[in-house]
């Protein structure tokens, strides 16, 4: 773990990792620099690592310690970001040794799936991450989005509202598949941001949803834009009036920016066209930009199963074999058995088994999930099966209600 006495080593490697978040002046790197500090010695879920070799620092990251809902389950998980490596110490397994690390540290402390927003997704992909759900951007006019019959319950909500805030983003994790719970740091960067508004929807005392944005410049004072940075809501009356207040905002505003993980999202929207006017073959107009971004990946396989005891696989009975193919990480491969019964699971032993799936753990990881379906992946030639007569079966065990959603940054 990095001491107080690393930082400025740890900055120089973070700067010269990632030159587009350098600093313009000292002053400010010496904030940079007390910030990620601070960070790390004030907020118990974060904390910095490096790695060290004759006593100098190669390199260094920053995980983070999380709980989230995994098909409606809560779990430890671990996180990792701001991975760096000295420009010099580059292609000397330095990445490697540090996510060796962040593997094994989160099996250990009993968290059995990690979570990453990778620079590169085939870096990671490599290293047994696999894909989640995609991020949608949607660029459209005001007027585009849908005007209900109120705004009445609308305000704004200022640090007094903090814990309703609070437990309102909380309710939404509880029933959210992917969401993680929001860390003390967190909401305070969202409360504090002098460039957020934070528009409440309130109801008999209650704050049961919450639109967080902020201005963006066009060309000249009169051409701006909305970009909305959080949109949680409980209700259809909730999410009602928060998208009536953006669409009221038609004779000041141009656009309204707002990313989702919603792939119906479009279905919301009076004109599903953004701003592009780009038109693909034949006649399919351009509603949103998609990109790929967080990836999971599980860490014990055993113990991710032992964690979902409760949960039901579908109403599925068999005993399904999954042997996972895991090599930067040999401790996690192998073959687990699973004894499902009207989709509860029994038992997790290497016995006889009616079927077996093999596939790499980056596949399986987004299987898990349910970003990825199992069809899919015995389709590209991702999973392999020992009866095609299965597939179906399978693909119902692993089968999800909603992909998962992540909206924490980290």
């Amino acid at each position: 773990m990095l001491t107080s006495g690393d930082f400025d080593a740890f900055v120089d490697i973070f700067c010269e990792a990632y030159p587009g978040l350098e600093p313009a002046s000292e002053e400010e790197r010496v904030r940079l620099k007390e910030r990620l500090r601070g960070l790390g010695e004030r907020e118990p879920t974060v904390k910095y690592y490096g790695l060290f070799r004759q006593g100098r620092l190669l390199g260094g990251m920053r995980l983070h310690d999380f709980t989230m809902n995994l098909l409606h389950t809560r779990v430890p998980a671990g996180g990792v970001g701001q991975v760096a490596v000295a420009l010099l110490h580059k292609k000397e397994h330095v990445a490697k040794e540090m996510m060796s690390f962040f593997l094994n540290h989160y099996r250990e402390s009993d968290a059995p799936i990690v979570l990453l927003y990778p620079f590169r997704p085939d870096f990671y992909k490599k290293m047994g991450f696999g894909y989640g759900t995609k991020m949608n951007q949607y660029r459209v006019k005001p007027s585009a989005l849908p005007k209900g019959p109120s705004k009445a319950h609308l305000r704004y909500l200022g640090e007094d509202d903090r814990q309703a805030l609070l437990d309102c983003y909380t309710r939404v994790v509880d029933r959210t598949h992917g969401m993680i719970d929001k860390s003390d740091y967190e909401l305070t960067r969202l409360m504090t941001n002098a460039r957020y508004r934070i528009v409440g929807y309130e109801e008999d005392g209650r704050v049961l949803g919450y639109l967080a944005f902020m201005f963006e410049r066009g060309e000249d004072f009169i051409r701006n834009d909305i970009h909305v940075r959080e949109l949680v809501y409980e209700t259809p009356a909730a999410l009602s009036e928060l998208l009536t207040f953006l669409h009221t905002q038609a004779d000041q505003i141009r656009t309204i920016i707002l990313e989702t993980q919603d792939e119906f999202f479009h279905h919301l929207l009076l004109d599903p066209r953004n701003d592009s006017a780009s038109l693909i073959p034949s006649v399919f107009h351009e509603s949103n930009i998609q990109g790929v971004g967080i990836m999971a990946r599980v860490v014990d396989v055993l113990g991710v199963f032992c964690r979902l005891g409760e949960r039901d696989f579908d109403g599925q009975t068999c005993r399904l074999k999954l042997t996972i193919a895991d090599s930067f990480f040999p401790e996690n491969a192998g073959s687990t058995c699973l004894t499902l019964e009207g989709g509860r699971l029994l038992s997790l032993d290497d016995g006889d088994c009616d079927v077996e799936v093999r596939l790499d753990v980056s596949e399986f990881s987004s299987l898990l999930v349910g970003a990825v379906n199992f069809h899919s992946l015995y389709r590209y030639g991702l999973a392999e099966i020992s009866d095609a007569g299965y597939v179906h079966l399978v693909d119902r065990v692993f089968a999800v209600e909603d992909k998962p959603v992540c909206t924490t940054a980290f």
